[in-house]
């Protein structure tokens, strides 16, 4: 298993102020221990595989040392690039060989098997009523446990996130340059989208919507949300029909025909990389992108040096079937603990996650080190340049961290007149915005039959968004699918399983 792990993170043990993890079962895991101590525990060795968001990190750098001191543990965590990030899991988990920890951004069928096969610890017996865990029964997101759990048992800690998240951003400096509102509705975006694109500001084939992956990715769930697919959607008899399968997402599938044959979709839609649809976003080429609202600052830096003033603006487009903001759980999948790790060490683990989810180290992932990664300007906390370079979504994959309502929206690099006018222009998504009906759902029957499809659909999705069949074709197709016995059982399984979810 070491093989797997390469990036290891050495840093010196501190005597004067650490955590003592060992002392963490009977001592809030947040408190540093007396210096006067001289009992102090090694530090935590831990193997993690997490996603990389940015560039590989030097563990030994300021950041890391500080993170790896206050938790008093030496990790050793294989990153693996986001794009990658899913089919490197899949193999992890066919091949058994797991990492201590292993961090995922969701809960996908592959790891939900690996679970139901008993591959992970079951944490309900650990963690017991909270009490020797202050941080993750007071600092995390309601119902958290929820979202974590398979067949009624928890299994992971929350990789905490907010809830506001993802917004489909509009160029709002082209807007007004070429004197146009700022799009309320669908059919007013694609309409936007269309002027921007021929008038080309960007003076180099200017793009419409970008993303990556099947359709847009981060954004595709907004737009189902726009056209009512995050609505739960029932058949006759109770069973629950998740959004890909439901009349409403084959609305939206038809309508991103529409913006492909008008040139306002992406081309290379469905081959291309984050790291692509992220630079052409940052180089100026595109108009709309959809992604955390955190990065419109950093876009709008890069931007800036080939274009003047550009400003983003992140839209909540109302369709024919509600408005598309799609809202995170607080839950942006979570920590599983590998059951080869012995019951000693799932105790210190724990213990480990309880201390991330603390305020304190919660405010070092998203500002670092005082002096060294951020100053304080005007009572915000700003990042300086080492700050940009080290403290970023990466950062942020180590530990639970507690949940904060602006975490995915507040620039670390921007100003405290920036961030309060960017959490102004978001703050209603909360109330407005959509949780997918699915989330927390994991029906043996379910996981099951849509393995079956779920490569086949996602070509048909294709080809009937660059016109290589029609939506009649593609609708007979999802009938199909819908119809079959195998598939009609899977939805009675999910509708019970979404009525008593909800209980």
């Amino acid at each position: 298993m070491g093989a797997i792990f390469g990036k290891k993170a050495m840093v010196g043990f501190s005597s004067l102020l650490t955590v003592t993890l060992l002392a963490a079962c009977n001592n809030n895991a947040s408190d540093p221990v007396d210096s006067s101590d001289s009992n102090e525990a090694e530090p935590l060795y831990i193997q993690m595989f997490a996603g990389l968001y940015n560039e590989l990190p030097e563990m030994d750098n300021a950041y890391w040392t500080e993170w790896q001191k206050q938790t008093n543990t030496e990790l050793d965590i294989e990153w693996v690039p986001s794009g990658d990030l899913d089919t490197k899991m899949d193999l992890v988990l066919a091949s058994g060989d797991l990492p201590e920890v292993l961090s995922s951004p969701n809960v996908r069928p592959p790891l939900v098997n690996a679970i139901k096969n008993g591959a992970f610890w079951e944490l309900d017996e650990f963690l017991g009523d909270y009490s020797d865990y202050p941080n993750l029964k007071n600092n995390l997101a309601d119902d958290w446990q929820k979202y974590l759990s398979v067949d009624g048992k928890l299994y992971g800690l929350p990789r905490s996130r907010s809830r506001i998240d993802i917004g489909v951003k509009m160029r709002k400096d082209w807007l007004d340059q070429l004197d146009i509102p700022v799009p309320t509705t669908i059919d007013e975006y694609q309409d936007a989208l269309k002027k921007i694109v021929d008038e080309d500001p960007a003076g180099s084939d200017t793009l419409g919507l970008i993303g990556h992956g099947t359709i847009v990715a981060d954004g595709t769930d907004a737009f189902a949300t726009a056209f009512g697919a995050m609505e739960p959607y029932f058949t006759d008899d109770g069973g629950l029909v998740p959004k890909q399968l439901t009349p409403m997402y084959t609305d939206m599938v038809e309508w991103f025909s529409e913006l492909y044959a008008d040139g306002l979709l992406a081309q290379e839609f469905s081959v291309m990389k984050l790291t692509q649809a992220e630079e052409l976003y940052k180089s100026g080429r595109a108009v709309s992108y959809a992604r955390s609202i955190w990065w419109d600052k950093e876009y709008e830096d890069a931007i800036s040096r080939t274009q003047d003033d550009p400003e983003i603006v992140n839209l909540a487009l109302e369709g024919p079937g509600g408005i598309g903001v799609n809202l995170a759980t607080g839950v942006s999948g979570g920590y599983f603990i590998s059951k080869k790790v012995p019951e000693e060490k799932v105790i210190k683990i724990l213990d480990y996650l309880e201390h991330t989810a603390s305020e304190e180290i919660t405010d070092l992932s998203y500002y670092g080190i005082e002096g060294v990664h951020h100053e304080v300007i005007d009572g915000q906390k700003v990042l300086n340049e080492l700050g940009e370079q080290e403290i970023n979504t990466t950062a942020k994959g180590a530990g639970v961290l507690a949940y904060a309502m602006w975490g995915k929206v507040e620039s670390a690099s921007g100003s405290k007149e920036y961030n309060d006018a960017k959490k102004e222009q978001v703050e209603h998504f909360d109330e407005i915005g959509t949780i997918d009906p699915m989330t927390g759902l994991h029906s043996d029957a379910w996981l099951n039959e849509w393995a079956k499809h779920v490569n086949e659909w996602e070509t048909m999705v294709t080809r009937v968004i660059v016109g290589q069949i029609s939506i009649e074709e593609y609708e007979d197709y999802i009938e199909s699918i819908n119809n079959s016995p195998a598939m009609m059982e899977a939805f009675s399984e999910l509708g019970d399983e979404y009525r008593m979810f909800n209980e």
